[in-house]
């Protein structure tokens, strides 16, 4: 992979116009991008979407800030009612972890979601993104938003490729530091509208390139589009794994008001090996407590 991050700073200026107009235009119309969302909503929506499509988190999200419109709200709950509402969502761990951000807001904060991206990132489940998420879509601050959609975005257009690195690099970060607009207004919206762009156009597989509004600076489209090199990109799979077993007791848990007993939770998995590692990574994960006499309940 070349290093085009020297070579592309200069004309940076030239993506953010069409990236951003582009983005006025077709910006699907989300709660959260709303101004009633709040940074609250702002940050729950970044819990919510790690891994997740949108059509699968709006319900969730929905009911999650109409019953805790506030972080405080959240925060005076148990959080096994947190994991209750997380519903089926997916990984969980988030839940646990947006109810422990909850209660940091509030008692560092005074319940309001801070403004700094330093605070942001001393809250407990605040990672790079996340903070950085929060304090230019919430607060309209200059930060480089570096999600699987940018990623992929900044890969084709800058540096020729397919796909990013499976995993984050300095050179990734360097790159999108320096495709940042110079002001704060235009740098909040770049963040956005480049996502939007990856989410919707320029997508993983089948991408639009008819309707991109950078095409014809696109350094991968320019080449031919070559294909990814290096090991082949695996899909996650589902059926049959751990994940599958955790999500069917956590299932049982939700679903019930009180203590739920051993013999119920045996009941959604036959294999007894792979079910008792389940439970037993739900127990080390905080999200089930095991009670005296072999019952179970979400931590209260």
């Amino acid at each position: 992979m070349t290093d085009t991050t020297t070579a592309l700073a200069p004309d940076a200026t030239s993506l953010h116009l069409p990236v951003i107009a582009w983005f006025d235009q077709h910006a699907r119309d989300l709660p959260w991008r709303r101004p009633e969302a709040g940074a609250w909503g702002v940050m729950v929506s970044e819990f919510m979407l790690q891994q997740t499509p949108v059509n699968r988190v709006l319900p969730v999200y929905e009911q999650w800030v109409a019953r805790w419109p506030r972080p405080a709200d959240l925060a005076a709950e148990a959080p096994g009612e947190a994991v209750r509402a997380w519903g089926r969502l997916g990984y969980p761990r988030r839940a646990l972890r947006l109810h422990g951000a909850a209660q940091a807001i509030t008692e560092r904060h005074g319940g309001d979601v801070p403004s700094e991206h330093a605070q942001l990132l001393a809250l407990p489940g605040i990672g790079e993104y996340t903070a950085a998420a929060v304090a230019s879509f919430a607060y309209g601050q200059r930060h480089a938003v570096l999600d699987t959609n940018v990623r992929r975005v900044f890969a084709r257009a800058a540096t020729g490729i397919q796909y990013p690195p499976t995993a984050t690099t300095a050179a990734e970060r360097k790159l999108a530091r320096a495709l940042l607009p110079d002001d704060d207004t235009t740098a909040s919206r770049w963040a956005a509208a480049s996502m939007e762009l990856g989410a919707l156009v320029c997508t993983a597989r089948n991408e639009s390139c008819g309707r991109c509004p950078i095409a014809d600076r696109c350094t991968w489209r320019l080449a031919g589009k070559p294909a990814h090199e290096g090991p082949a990109r695996k899909g996650q799979t589902y059926a049959g794994t751990d994940r599958q077993v955790r999500g069917k007791l956590l299932a049982v848990l939700r679903d019930a008001r009180g203590p739920v007993p051993r013999q119920a939770l045996d009941a959604v998995w036959q294999e007894p090996v792979q079910r008792a590692r389940a439970l037993d990574g739900l127990v080390a994960d905080g999200l089930v407590e095991p009670l005296a006499d072999g019952f179970y309940r979400l931590p209260a």
